[in-house]
């Protein structure tokens, strides 16, 4: 901190000394007068005068005219008075700008400035931990009950909470939050999104009438698009699943990770209504299964979970790329198809793109949900993943596990 005082103040002397520089070199004789510095030039010109008369450089006659003009013009000097041309040191504006220039530069950097930023050592930017993204929030969240009025702070509170996964709280944050989520389709869906998981997946009442808000707002929001199919899918609206889901659908890159998860939540539906999927998608060519570019075996569920699935829950036998999320192939049954054996080949491809036929290994797993949805949820049963040699036969998957 000494340094950085030391250094200002050496800054400043520097300054005050460039400022300054002209009087304190002056010279200390009493200087030139004007009269003195005329008479000087003039002799020189007459000196000129001579020399160029002498080299017959210049007429006579324009040798005398020039004489009488440069004489003409020392006379009407002489009558004007003298006056010694000497630079006196101001010394009392001297004094005021060397006290007033740091007085003021200290009270701009105090204003302005950030003296922690040069007194503190240097480092890499610290990051902002949990504890102090605890402290900012509960200080937002201060300020709004003194504040209840500022719908927008609400909001902003109820996202910061559901970031830190304070669910409940960020639901009651944008209850408060009130009409400023009235033409926000985002904020709609992620409110509607929180109040379904807070109901433990339950879409009925309040979810259902946000997402409906929300597409109101923005038909085509991609969030509640998502939300829209998948509470139309949990209450055994499979066509109406369906149709939401396909028009989200258009809205994703073809082959992209999402539009494969999609893709096998639409295929879930379908299998709801004991129909098959589609294989193709516009402008592709339909999937064949390529000769002994398979896996096959049988699934069965642990005794001891027997009681912890229903008759009519989905059964998804799933193989995947090592490392890779996206499904190669995907069959769907029911919990009274087990025990089941299975076959996963090129037929059962959620895109042209990504097909068993295609690995040289994939992981094999098995999954038991009650939503039939793509995305693993808790309380699903699962097997645990076995990896195998694309070809292999006689796998044993085995469901004896709850997802936490």
């Amino acid at each position: 901190m000494m340094g950085f005082w030391i250094a200002g103040a050496l800054a400043t002397v520097l300054v005050l000394a460039l400022l300054f520089r002209p009087f304190l070199l002056k010279s200390g004789g009493n200087g030139i007068s004007r009269r003195q510095l005329n008479a000087a030039i003039y002799r020189d010109q007459l000196a000129r005068l001579e020399r160029d008369r002498v080299d017959n450089m210049l007429a006579e006659a324009d040798y005398a005219q020039a004489r009488d003009e440069l004489e003409r013009r020392v006379i009407e000097d002489t009558r004007e008075e003298d006056a010694t041309a000497t630079a006196r040191a101001p010394r009392k504006t001297m004094l005021a700008v060397g006290l007033a220039l740091p007085a003021v530069a200290i009270g701009l950097y105090v204003l302005l400035g950030n003296p922690a930023a040069f007194l503190e050592p240097s480092g890499p930017q610290r990051q902002v931990s949990a504890q102090d993204m605890e402290r900012l929030v509960a200080g937002l969240a201060q300020k709004l009950e003194k504040d209840p009025s500022n719908l927008q702070g609400w909001a902003m509170l109820a996202r910061s909470y559901k970031m830190m996964g304070r669910n409940t709280e960020a639901e009651r944050a944008f209850e408060r939050a009130g009409s400023f989520l009235d033409n926000d389709a985002q904020l709609l869906a992620i409110y509607a999104d929180l109040a379904a998981t807070n109901a433990n997946g339950n879409f009925a009442g309040k979810p259902t009438l946000l997402i409906q808000k929300a597409l109101k707002v923005d038909p085509e929001n991609p969030m509640a698009l998502w939300l829209a199919g998948t509470a139309a899918f949990r209450g055994q609206q499979y066509d109406a699943a369906i149709r939401t889901w396909e028009r989200l659908m258009q809205q994703l890159a073809p082959d992209s990770e999402d539009a494969n998860m999609l893709q096998e939540s639409i295929g879930a539906a379908y299998a709801a209504l004991g129909k098959s999927a589609p294989k193709t998608t516009p402008g592709s060519k339909p999937v064949v299964a390529a000769t002994g570019a398979s896996v096959s075996g049988k699934v069965d569920l642990a005794p001891a979970l027997k009681n912890k699935a229903a008759p009519g829950d989905i059964v998804m036998v799933i193989a995947r790329a090592p490392g890779s999320r996206m499904p190669v192939a995907v069959v769907r049954a029911r919990v009274s198809d087990l025990p089941l054996s299975f076959t996963l080949d090129d037929s059962l491809a959620m895109s042209p793109q990504a097909r068993i036929s295609q690995a040289s290994q994939v992981d094999v797993e098995a999954r038991i949900s009650k939503s039939g949805m793509a995305q693993p949820e808790p309380g699903d049963l699962m097997s645990s993943a076995q990896t195998v040699k694309v070809g292999a036969t006689g796998i044993a998957l085995q469901v004896n596990a709850v997802r936490p």
